[in-house]
């Protein structure tokens, strides 16, 4: 194989094996948009939307499904979903916004893709979650009353170990740890005190809602950040950064001892 054509082989894989790079699948069965009537009460249309999208998994009242009998499934799926009552508005937003619900299949991990909803939709489908039971709304975080430096020690304290200082995710085993990049101040809220997937949720006792708005403030710089330092390498991070300054580093002290030794034998 041509040098060339290897190059750019090994460079689509390791694209493609960078996380977040391939989005999930949609849902094999499809989505179901209900024929909703103009004037239909938000609830009531979310009721639809969720009983023909959702209640396969969670249950016709949002009561979830913890086993199901063998045979049983519609739509390749076979339910075991969480209950959905009492999660409020804030996981339900979370999901639908970010594409993470609906998943592919049962027992994936959940990953930003596509939003396979309107607006409009998604906001009748987290009135109705709300509904059914008491639960936390919706943030509302404030970046700018945030201090960038301390967001930048309680990342590194609490989230850089999966995330990565810079915010561009890595792996862990059995899960991805996503880059944030994508997400808006109101997802990133969202995802810190509804923990999704493996994700430790952090309550208000762990994070202020303070501490939050600084968390917020440095992740909304990390998507622009000042490099002053040059070269950003695509905000990799420390080590492969570091790895590639002492690769270059090591050849112009090789070639400097090279120059300096042919100068000694003449």
């Amino acid at each position: 194989m041509p040098k060339r054509r290897l190059g750019i082989c090994l460079l689509l894989a390791a694209t493609l094996l960078l996380p977040g790079a391939a989005a999930a699948d949609p849902p094999p069965y499809g989505i179901v948009f209900p024929a909703i009537a103009p004037g239909t009460p938000l609830v009531t249309a979310g009721y639809q939307l969720y009983a023909a999208n959702c209640s396969i998994c969670h249950g016709a009242g949002g009561e979830g499904i913890t086993s199901v009998a063998p045979g049983h499934s519609s739509g390749e799926q076979i339910g075991l979903g969480p209950s959905l009552r009492g999660v409020g508005a804030r996981s339900a937003d979370f999901y639908l916004r970010t594409g993470y619900m609906p998943l592919s299949h049962v027992g994936a991990q959940p990953r930003r893709s596509r939003v396979l909803f309107s607006p409009r939709q998604i906001d009748a489908m987290v009135a109705y979650v709300a509904s059914l039971g008491p639960g936390p709304g919706i943030p509302h975080p404030d970046p700018a009353r945030g201090v960038v430096s301390t967001g930048l020690h309680l990342f590194t304290v609490n989230c850089a170990g999966c995330h990565q200082v810079v915010a561009q995710g890595g792996y862990l085993t059995g899960a991805l740890a996503p880059p944030l990049e994508p997400d808006s101040p109101v997802e990133i809220a969202e995802a810190v005190r509804t923990g999704p997937f493996l994700m430790p949720r952090f309550s208000k006792s762990a994070l202020t809602d303070g501490e939050l708005n600084s968390i917020v403030a440095y992740l909304e710089y990390a998507k622009h950040p000042d490099d002053r330092g040059g070269w950003a390498l695509g905000h990799l991070g420390p080590v492969p950064e570091g790895l590639v300054t002492f690769f270059l580093g090591a050849a112009v002290l090789i070639a400097t001892c090279i120059v300096i030794g042919r100068r000694l034998k003449e």
